[in-house]
């Protein structure tokens, strides 16, 4: 299998914000750029980390790929682990500005549209296969209210709406990383070396899991 026959996989990770001169979530995507993953090629793009200018962006590398598999990457700063996401809600509520300045409050990212999607990747394989391989994970249920949500939540509203048959789609968190926990005492991170061979493995996973596992990924609070 060539890259010109293999499937096509859409990965996004987001510039830097928020101060930071790096942003992990492009830095892995950048790093698989070209993979050849499970009978697909990876093609990594860059987004904005701007309200109403990542989608436009997003929307021009779908039309013109037609993947069959987009994730979509982005920092959580202070998490442990690498978290697949379940849920997108429809709702921008940022707490800082994004990189254009705005700070949208109590906004539907897509007005008129449903409350929230549900993720279509195998989040529960994902993080089982990931902890096998000994790379932290964990399922999680918030993928917050600023950019990473906006970008998941309309990536779901297009596929819900436009998606063929067996295109799937979701987000992954990832932490920061050591350069950018040195800035900040006390901050969790995990290697770029580990955040790239898990984004591998969850790739991996959403190329050959079609039915997701049935065990227990729920949290109290």
């Amino acid at each position: 299998m060539t890259a010109a026959t293999a499937k096509r996989i859409l990965l996004t990770g987001f510039e830097p914000f928020d101060k930071d001169s790096v942003n992990p979530s492009w830095e892995v995507a950048r790093a698989l750029d070209g993979a050849l993953i499970a009978g697909g090629v990876v093609h990594a793009l860059q987004l904005p980390c701007v309200f109403g200018a990542a989608m436009p962006v997003l929307d021009e590398a779908l039309a013109q790929l037609q993947p069959t598999l987009i994730i979509s990457l982005g920092l959580a700063g202070g998490r442990t682990d690498i978290t697949p996401e379940r849920v997108a809600i429809n709702m921008d509520d940022a707490r800082i500005a994004d990189n254009a300045g705005n700070q949208p409050v109590d906004q539907p990212v897509v007005r008129e549209a449903p409350a929230a999607y549900f993720s279509t990747l195998p989040i529960k394989a994902m993080v089982r296969n990931l902890r096998d391989a000994g790379i932290p994970a964990s399922v999680s249920n918030t993928a917050g209210t600023f950019v990473c949500n906006h970008v998941f939540y309309a990536l779901m509203h297009r596929l819900a709406r436009r998606a063929g048959p067996g295109v799937r789609g979701g987000f992954i968190h990832i932490p920061a990383l050591p350069q950018q926990a040195a800035q900040h005492p006390g901050m969790a991170s995990m290697a770029l070396e580990t955040q790239v061979q898990g984004i591998r493995s969850a790739i991996h996973t959403a190329m050959t899991v079609q039915e997701d596992l049935q065990e227990n990924a729920g949290q109290l609070h």
